[in-house]
Parts: C-alpha cells; structure tokens; sequence
C-alpha cells in the first residue's frame, strides 16, 4: 500500500511538472507573437503618422503712433512804449584844448676837425758843384779773389747795379740793390764789398764843402775760370 501510494506520487509529480512545461511554452508563445504583433503595429502606425511643424508666431504690430498735439503759436510780445523826454539834456561836445608847444632842441653841430698839417716837405738837397769820384778802380774788388763762395758752388754769376750814399768822408754810408742779379749771395757781397772797401773823393756844394750825395755803380759777377 505504501509503496503503490509512493508511486502515484512520483508519476503526479511528473505530470505535473509536464503540464507546467506546457503551459510555459504555451505561454511563451503566446506572449512573444502578442508582442510581436504590436510592435508591428506600432511600427505601422508610426510610419504612416505626419508630423506638422507648428506654425510661426506672428509678428509683433509696432506701437501706435503718438497721437497728434496742435502746435500753438508763440505768444506775441509787444515791444514796450518808448518814452520820449520833452526836456532832452543838451549835448556836450568835449574839446580837447591846444597842446602845448614840444621843444625840439637844435642839434649842435661839432666844427670840422682841421685838417692835419702836411708833412714838412724834405729839405732840398744842397746844390753840388761837384759830384763825388771814385778813388782807384773799384773793379779789383770784384774780382775771383772776393767771389762768393756758395756762389761758385751754384755757378751763379750776372750783373748787379747798387745806388750808394756817399757821405762827407768819401765812405759809403748805404746800399740799396736797384737791379738783382738774380743771385742773393752776389747782391750782398756787391753791398758788403762797397761798405768797406770802395772809396769816394765827397762832392762839393756851391760854398766849397764837403756835402752827401748819392752814387750808382754797377758790378759784373763772372766766375772765375782755371
């Protein structure tokens, strides 16, 4: 007994967890084509549904104008009454009196300074009776024995003409070179040589004494030959 009741159990127990697998496929089933369906459907629906823009806003009016105010005119301004007095002041003219007379004194004028006083002419030379002479020959001064030595050197040689001052003793006092030889050393040794070594008989004035005159004398360098 017992064991047959154990084994209706176990075969109840199986139908049983049979009949609830059935009915979980069946479920299964069922809901999965339900749902399919409606997600068709929906699909459907959503491809056929048209979307409408909203339409825009309208635009905003603009304000109304101000309304019109009257322009009234400027109020007339009478000018105020000009009084007239009968009794005017009378009119006064200033003068302006003489001014008086501006002194202007006279420049004063300095004189002229005089003129300066012309320079005392040169007293005239005294009259010569007689002009001074050459004592001896004055050529011999000149010669190779007095000749410059730089001179030589440079071989330089010409004519020279001095104007000598002979005073009252026949020396001469000085010598003015008017013609150059074109040589310095020549030029001076004419003058040197004339100094100290030419000598002059003085000229006479017309009383018969010894007086200063003047003298030219000429002088030609050659160079000395061997």
């Amino acid at each position: 007994m017992a064991y047959s009741d154990q084994k209706m159990s176990g075969s109840k127990i199986t139908a049983l967890v049979i009949v609830a697998l059935v009915h979980l496929a069946l479920g299964y089933a069922f809901v999965t084509g339900l749902a399919t369906n409606f997600v068709k459907k929906q699909v459907e629906k959503l491809n056929t549904f048209d979307v409408e823009e909203p339409p825009p806003p309208p635009p905003d009016e603009p304000p109304p104008p101000p309304p019109d105010i009257p322009m009234s005119p400027p109020p007339v301004v009478s000018p105020p009454p000009i009084v007239r007095n009968p009794n005017p002041p009378p009119v006064v003219i200033a003068t302006t009196p003489n001014p008086p007379p501006v002194y202007i004194p006279t420049p004063v004028v300095a004189p002229p300074a005089p003129p300066a006083p012309a320079p005392a002419p040169a007293p005239a030379p005294p009259a010569v009776s007689k002009a001074a002479g050459l004592k001896g020959n004055p050529g011999q001064y000149f010669g190779a024995d007095n000749y410059p030595p730089s001179a030589i050197r440079a071989e330089e040689e010409g004519r020279v003409v001095a104007k000598l001052t002979v005073g009252t003793d026949g020396r001469v006092t000085d010598c003015v070179v008017t013609t150059s030889s074109n040589s310095s050393a020549l030029d001076q040794a004419t003058c040197r040589i004339a100094k100290s070594r030419v000598r002059f008989s003085p000229a006479i004035d017309a009383a018969g004494n010894p007086t200063a005159s003047s003298y030219t004398l000429p002088v030609r360098w050659v160079l000395p030959r061997d």
